[in-house]
């Protein structure tokens, strides 16, 4: 059992004074150590005091760059974008709300006119913006308008959003072009991300019933069943709702 020695202690034996002066010996040595390894730290910061302050300056201007950056490039770019994107989506409102002449109003989204940039020439002027991004998804549904399939499915697919409604309607209509184009099984790969994009009374009872018919269509009873039997027992509110237990029986009939 190690001995400890306390003030004014004074050893029992030549034992217990050989065990206190190595205690006192060993402690000595680790002091010693921890003093030369301070010492030879002091060094090599010394040494390299010229390096070590190059790495902070360059940090230092690394933010200070990124600060700038955003202050007086980057916000004052998404500013631009936002001005210009109001004008586009007039078109697309306006064409989101008639059935009369929406393909010319599309068109005029997507081009621009007057003088004005469009859904196009935003999401090239200001890349990497919110409002290029915005752009991007209107630009999206107005080819899908224009029966433009390919080029909707293009631009839907870059759309980035956490929305609970653009997100599965995105991915929705990415599957009605699929659809369209006769890639069934394209068209249930995106309608079963738009069921679970986000969960909602609007968008995935619609989004189920969509996939579950074109499960039928691909000969994928089983599954078109699933989706049908979700929405009878937890959309039966829905708009889907009132008509599921006719494609129910569809699915059973096929199996």
């Amino acid at each position: 059992m190690a001995t400890y020695k306390k003030r004014g202690y004074k050893p029992k034996n030549k034992a217990e004074e050989h065990e206190l002066n190595v205690q006192d010996s060993t402690t000595a040595e680790v002091f010693s150590t921890l003093d030369s390894s301070a010492s030879k730290t002091e060094q090599w910061v010394a040494r390299n005091q010229n390096y070590i302050l190059g790495i902070i300056g360059m940090i230092a201007v690394g933010v200070l760059a990124y600060l700038g950056y955003q202050q007086f490039i980057q916000e004052p770019r998404e500013e631009s974008a936002s001005n210009e994107l109001f004008y586009p989506l007039q078109y697309f409102s306006q064409a989101q709300q008639s059935g009369v002449q929406a393909d010319s109003l599309y068109t005029l989204a997507l081009e621009g006119a007057e003088g004005k940039f469009g859904l196009l020439d935003i999401m090239d002027e200001y890349s990497g913006t919110k409002s290029a991004n915005i752009a991007r998804y209107a630009a999206g549904i107005s080819y899908m308008k224009l029966n433009q399939y390919q080029e909707a499915i293009s631009y839907l697919e870059e759309f980035k959003t956490d929305d609970a409604m653009l997100g599965p309607v995105s991915m929705g209509n990415i599957g009605d072009a699929f659809v369209q184009l006769g890639q069934n099984e394209d068209a249930l790969r995106f309608y079963e991300k738009a069921v679970s994009e986000d969960t909602n009374d609007f968008t995935t009872p619609l989004y189920l019933q969509k996939a579950g018919i074109t499960a039928l269509e691909l000969g994928q009873q089983e599954k078109a069943l699933q989706y049908f039997t979700r929405i009878k027992e937890d959309y039966p509110q829905s708009a889907q709702g009132s008509g599921v237990d006719a494609f129910i029986g569809m699915a059973k009939t096929s199996n």
